[in-house]
């Protein structure tokens, strides 16, 4: 059941989706050459309990994963893109990191998703992560009152394929509001003017992940981590996104890099 939003609905989405954007921002920043996985995830925790928010991941058990996830961010690392477990593992130079997080307050949630080059860059990964972006922008373009959420889907498909990548239709974005996961499925890939009507009040997470030369993927034993199935390296953005009649508003926007962040100054707790 697809259940619209209404505006006052939506402002108080917004306000979520804003502490989202803002913390991500942060953990983009803090996020370097010599830093923890787990600093990063203690980070998150103290940034979400100070707001008085509950994270979407702890206690999340889907049909997949190995027990209940127990950690508030999705880090994946290089290969990996999606639903990566926080583990001890200290960034080295060069690594490409994407960080993934929702949460809910006072009932409403935003999810949001980056990707990141820390330390010296190689290019084919800053135009992987570019691929994503743009992706996510063109979606959120075509996601228009009137239109079809197949138009959400093929602009993301028609992006990655100009770039060169693959998509993979497994895993996408999905409706959001109540809870982290709600109708409908929104596909990385589709067909233009097909599927469900997007009608003002309709709230979705469209999320574009590729790989750099597959569009197959495998499972860590964890049951969690997806990583590339050559091993090669993976991006991811998302948004979460509000259809209004006036055009589609992006609730998860974020500082631009090097603006100020929710709280600059703070440092990342030690992992424990």
């Amino acid at each position: 059941m697809i259940e619209l939003k209404s505006a006052e609905e939506i402002d108080r989405m917004a306000v979520t989706g804003q502490f989202v954007g803002e913390l991500l921002a942060e953990l983009r920043d803090v996020a370097a050459v010599g830093v923890n996985l787990m600093d990063l995830e203690h980070h998150a925790r103290r940034r979400i309990k100070e707001r008085g928010a509950e994270s979407c991941y702890w206690d999340y058990a889907p049909s997949f994963g190995r027990g209940p996830f127990r950690n508030v961010l999705c880090l994946s690392v290089n290969d990996a893109v999606l639903h990566g477990l926080p583990h001890d593992y200290v960034l080295r130079d060069g690594d490409l990191l994407s960080i993934d997080m929702a949460v809910g307050i006072d009932g409403w949630v935003a999810d949001s998703a980056l990707s990141v080059v820390v330390g010296t860059p190689d290019p084919a990964d800053l135009k992987l992560i570019e691929a994503t972006e743009v992706a996510l922008e063109a979606a959120i373009t075509a996601a228009q009152p009137g239109g079809r959420l197949g138009d959400i889907s093929a602009a993301i498909g028609k992006v990655a394929r100009s770039y060169g990548y693959g998509v993979n239709a497994e895993f996408g974005g999905h409706g959001i509001g109540r809870t982290m996961h709600e109708a409908p499925h929104v596909s990385n890939d589709g067909r233009p003017r097909r599927g469900l009507k997007l009608n003002p009040g309709l709230t979705i997470a469209i999320e574009p992940w590729f790989c750099r030369s597959t569009d197959k993927i495998k499972f860590d034993k964890d049951g969690w981590t997806i990583r590339s199935a050559d091993g090669s390296r993976t991006a991811h953005s998302e948004h979460t996104v509000a259809i209004t009649a006036a055009g589609p508003q992006v609730l998860t926007r974020r500082p631009t890099h090097g603006a100020a962040s929710a709280d600059p100054t703070r440092k990342p707790a030690a992992a424990s």
